[in-house]
């Protein structure tokens, strides 16, 4: 039976048997609003990015809340060994950066919404660098996709997995226990857009709205106040 938005059911059994015992195991959970998910239909989740471990805690808050998450990957994952076949199997979309190929990865993005997928962007493109781990300016591809297509733009913000595993670390700080908190907003208005030509000012100012939702749903999980305007790398 064909399954466009999932992997095959091994590669699918694969996963949930790894990543959900672990999950569980690692960090307690603070999951909230996931019913504001669509269960169907293509769509963009848009997510603030802490560190290397968020990508496989918030898979298992999408899974158990009825979407299996389209992960796009750095390219160079694809050729190690066996993770590269895994990135496959599982339906991941490999990105060049910096890299006349990157727009392939945004074509397959389009194409795996309109066969229903849910795509997972972290449109700051890596992990915050911002201090105080607010989200940053982001990239403009999340935007440029949601123009084209026409799809929902799903913010969600979490926090705690940097607790786990701070960027840059590589190994895990496993106690005391972590919670890892994420909730889901409301679908970003971009109606505003709609019918305008696709300028570089017209997807900075789409991009900056996502990233706003984001970060409002951060504030509400962090309940502090966050900077008024997001740290830019591209100025430091």
């Amino acid at each position: 039976m064909s399954r466009p938005t999932r992997p095959s059911r091994f590669w699918e059994s694969f996963a949930v048997a790894v990543v959900k015992p672990l999950s569980w195991l690692l960090v307690k959970k603070d999951w909230r609003n996931g019913e504001r998910l669509p269960r169907t239909g293509g769509i963009i989740i848009a997510a603030n990015h802490l560190s290397w471990s968020d990508p496989v805690l918030l898979s298992h808050f999408l899974f158990n809340n009825g979407r299996w998450p389209v992960i796009l990957a750095k390219a160079a994952l694809f050729k190690v060994p066996f993770l590269g076949r895994a990135l496959n199997g599982l339906l991941a979309i490999p990105v060049e950066r910096g890299s006349s190929e990157a727009a392939r990865s945004l074509s397959s993005s389009a194409q795996r919404l309109r066969d229903g997928a849910a795509i997972l962007f972290y449109p700051e493109g890596t992990c915050t660098r911002d201090p105080e781990l607010w989200p940053m300016v982001g990239k403009t591809g999340a935007a440029r996709l949601a123009l084209e297509s026409g799809a929902q733009v799903i913010p969600i913000a979490h926090w705690g997995a940097h607790e786990l595993l701070p960027y840059g670390a590589k190994r895990p700080r496993l106690f005391p226990r972590k919670t890892f908190r994420v909730t889901v907003g409301p679908p970003v208005d971009l109606s505003k857009y709609e019918g305008q030509p696709l300028r570089a000012s017209v997807l900075r100012e789409a991009t900056a709205d996502i990233m706003a939702a984001i970060t409002e749903q951060l504030t509400e999980l962090r309940g502090e106040k966050a900077p008024e305007t997001p740290y830019d790398p591209a100025r430091r």
